[in-house]
């Protein structure tokens, strides 16, 4: 996974994805292979590099040196994977985030000026997340103040003080917005699943940076390149309370309010008073995705009732995801039981998350039988997603097992985050 990670996932955006002329990285090259330099930037897309560049630094600084690989070549376009987490983090301070009204904006232009300036809160928390995980491998303070200014952004402007959760989205200057929906293919609800699974994901490294950094109380960080060693970051307790505050109530909303009692599968959409949706939706990828975030949220706030009260549930939606799997170790995507429509393209990022799901199912609970399921997927992975000559993962494969080339290679959508944290979530398991 190691040799996947640099070789394949993270050389191919150093190489091919950053932009030179305009700062940061490219919006897209299509599944044919074709750069559009003058495609539009997504905050999701750049604050996924952000956090990939910034986690692979952390992890892999102490061990490239133990290989005896050759990455000079990969190393190409930037020279280090902290000269590419920063460089993804200073382009998204000053083209992402909204200097007047605060927040993120959901797209800017090719040269970085402001385009579509909705508020979506998934974005807010993915930048929460690269920012956090920057903070993380650097102690650099300045990640650190942007991703607690958009802790209280969110806090402020989508928690639901009536129901509780979080609403989906808002006009730039914080104003109510009709079309709150994620993408063209979801529903128009106040509030969803996805948008609450990305908000606990961030929080709970926000949480975990923050508890980390307290613990040392002094930087360890080493410059390297030339890079000024940041001064050494106090955390006040009282901003650890506020953010494991919120996060101990996300768990409460997983548990009580998203997590269908009666299938153990995860609802997708929901009123404000947490109705659910109309349509019987099943989203294989995001239920075992969720199994090991909502477990990851438990274990950093480390109360042993919590994880009591959260153990049980992580087993049962894994177990219900299990409906996905086809026999080559692949899941497919979502159904909707309603219509009978089964979405059974076998996508990139539903493969990465049920490999990290199912191991971390044996990791912490003895399963044999969920370790083989991760292997058989990344057996699958290994023989039907990777580009092994042009890099990165195919966005997916049809049922019927041909190739889906209609979809990105890399863009708005199409980073390298699911299959880069696979990678890197294996590797620090397995040390």
């Amino acid at each position: 996974m190691q040799d996947v990670l640099e070789k394949n996932i993270l050389n191919f955006w150093l190489k091919k994805m950053v932009d030179h002329e305009n700062g940061g990285f490219y919006g897209r090259l299509d599944g044919n292979g074709v750069l559009h330099p003058e495609a539009e930037k997504g905050a999701i897309l750049n604050a996924r590099i952000l956090w990939s560049f910034s986690a692979a630094y952390r992890v892999l600084s102490g061990k490239t040196a133990e290989r005896e690989t050759n990455l000079n070549t990969a190393f190409a376009e930037c020279e280090t994977y902290l000269e590419a987490a920063s460089r993804a983090k200073d382009y998204f301070i000053e083209h992402f985030i909204d200097h007047e009204y605060g927040g993120v904006y959901w797209s800017v232009d090719y040269k970085g000026n402001p385009l579509d300036t909705k508020k979506q809160f998934y974005a807010i928390g993915f930048a929460i997340y690269g920012l956090s995980e920057y903070a993380r491998a650097t102690s650099n303070r300045e990640a650190l103040d942007y991703a607690l200014q958009l802790y209280d952004c969110i806090e402020e402007h989508a928690f639901d003080h009536e129901y509780n959760g979080y609403i989906e989205a808002m006009t730039r200057d914080w104003q109510p917005i009709a079309d709150m929906r994620l993408s063209e293919f979801d529903a128009n609800y106040p509030k969803s699943q996805n948008t609450h699974l990305h908000i606990i994901e961030p929080y709970t490294n926000l949480l975990r940076c923050l508890k980390e950094l307290q613990a040392q109380q002094t930087c360890n960080y080493v410059p390297v390149l030339g890079s000024v060693l940041p001064v050494c970051i106090s955390v006040p307790q009282e901003t650890v309370n506020r953010v494991e505050a919120s996060l101990r109530n996300l768990i409460d909303i997983f548990t009580n309010r998203i997590l269908n009692p009666e299938t153990h599968h995860l609802d997708l959409f929901f009123d404000m008073d947490w109705t659910r949706g109309t349509d019987r939706l099943e989203s294989y990828g995001h239920d075992i995705e969720c199994s090991w975030l909502l477990h990851e949220a438990a274990l950093v706030i480390g109360d042993k009732e919590v994880l009591r009260k959260v153990e049980p549930i992580v087993r049962e939606v894994a177990a219900a995801s299990a409906k996905g799997l086809r026999p080559d170790g692949s899941m497919i995507h979502e159904a909707n039981l309603d219509t009978g429509h089964v979405d059974d393209d076998l996508h990139w990022w539903v493969q990465a998350e049920n490999v990290v799901g199912w191991f971390n199912i044996w990791q912490y609970f003895g399963d044999d039988d969920a370790l083989q399921k991760a292997l058989h997927c990344w057996q699958y992975i290994k023989e039907n997603l990777i580009d092994w000559e042009h890099g990165e993962w195919f966005w997916s494969r049809h049922a019927d097992g041909t190739l889906n080339t209609t979809d990105d290679h890399a863009g708005f959508w199409k980073c390298p985050y699911h299959n880069s944290r696979m990678c890197l979530e294996i590797i620090e398991r397995s040390t």
